[in-house]
């Protein structure tokens, strides 16, 4: 049996953030902070912020823009966070309709119906709530039958999930997976924090995975899937529902996202490209056997090094193709967005390795081999 990806699909929302829009806001805030803070600060009880700059993120990142769900929220200095609504039970969720779009342009892509899947896996950084699962509400959105189930292993959940989608169709539980990535990051990012203020965006993606024998439109062939987590406390959020049992930690810094971004890059780096130099080997492959290299979308420079441990050269963006510029890091679904954009060009025969990795530490990595 051969399981392929035979769609993928990508949501955009319709509102982004320039660099300069972002630390225009962040700079009135830091005036604001060192202006109330200004007696302290002067006693040297408490440092003052520094102030954001567009070259200083791009230099830090290569980001250059996000798209966002709200803008007027994040952009309103006086709130620096999205504005997102609630709505009533009977409502579609925010994630659910984000996931709509994106599997509606997956299935198109295959060739598919709703009734053609037989499960759907929600993997992504953060579910809007506990329960129900977002899966089995886009799931019975969709009109879709089988089962669904949430999995979060963080900028990793979209490798991750397709290996599960992998494994199931070839134990015969299903034979048309439905993978989705309704990313909200914007929504646990601290954007009073100037090391990470920059670093998110929102976005939403999916990819239909089957068994070639009943594929019409089968684009890639999954060749091998390979999954590594070791635990790190370097990149971390301690949002939870058991934060009501002690007040005292309501609202703060470390209920948002937050990192030590330096020892990230040191120590996640090596051990990427180890996975993936082990894993072509496993597969009597060799890194110049690679066409192409779909990296998690979080940081330029990690790319780069990443890419040159792995081919033991320098790799131009045609071989690394990059989305961060425009889309920021999206957490699991950077990859995904790179593999949907950058594929066409491929030729039959042609291999590409799809690999994301984040908080965990977790990395998961997928060798395709274009059909």
């Amino acid at each position: 049996m051969s399981i392929v990806i035979s769609g993928t699909g990508l949501f955009i929302p319709a509102e982004t953030i320039s660099n300069d829009e972002l630390v225009a806001t962040f700079n009135g805030y830091v005036d604001r902070y060192n202006e109330a803070n200004s007696a302290a600060i002067a006693s040297g009880s408490k440092t003052p912020l520094e102030y954001s700059s567009s070259a200083f993120i791009e230099k830090a990142s290569g980001i250059k823009s996000r798209y966002v769900i709200n803008k007027s929220g994040i952009l309103n200095s006086q709130r620096m966070a999205p504005e997102i609504s609630e709505r009533s039970d009977d409502a579609p969720s925010v994630q659910c309709e984000m996931a709509i779009a994106a599997i509606k342009q997956a299935l198109a892509q295959a060739n598919k119906t709703p009734q053609d899947v037989d499960a759907v896996i929600v993997a992504c950084s953060n579910m809007q709530r506990a329960y129900p699962a977002m899966a089995i509400e886009i799931q019975a959105a969709m009109g879709i039958q089988g089962y669904g189930f949430d999995m979060n292993v963080a900028c990793s959940s979209a490798t991750f999930g397709i290996q599960v989608a992998y494994n199931t169709i070839k134990a015969g539980s299903a034979r048309c997976v439905l993978v989705v990535n309704p990313e909200i990051c914007s929504g646990h990012l601290d954007f009073t924090d100037r090391d990470c203020h920059f670093i998110f965006g929102d976005v939403c993606t999916a990819v239909v995975i089957e068994d070639s024998a009943h594929a019409t439109a089968a684009r890639f062939e999954i060749i091998d899937t390979r999954l590594q987590t070791q635990f790190s406390n370097n990149i971390r959020n301690n949002f939870g529902f058991l934060n009501r049992g002690d007040e005292s930690g309501i609202g703060q810094r470390d209920k948002l996202f937050k990192q030590n971004g330096r020892k990230v890059f040191k120590e996640v780096v090596p051990m990427v490209a180890e996975q993936i130099l082990a894993q072509l080997a496993a597969n009597d492959l060799n890194s110049s056997d690679l066409k192409r290299m779909w990296l998690h979308q979080a940081n330029l420079g990690m790319n780069q090094l990443i890419s040159k441990k792995v081919m033991g050269r320098d790799v131009d963006e045609t071989e690394s193709p990059v989305i961060l510029d425009e889309f920021a890091n999206t957490s699991s679904a950077g990859s995904i967005i790179a593999f949907h954009r950058y594929q066409q060009d491929l030729k039959k025969g042609d291999l590409g390795i799809v690999c994301s990795f984040g908080a965990g530490y977790s990395i998961g990595s997928v060798i395709l081999k274009k059909l």
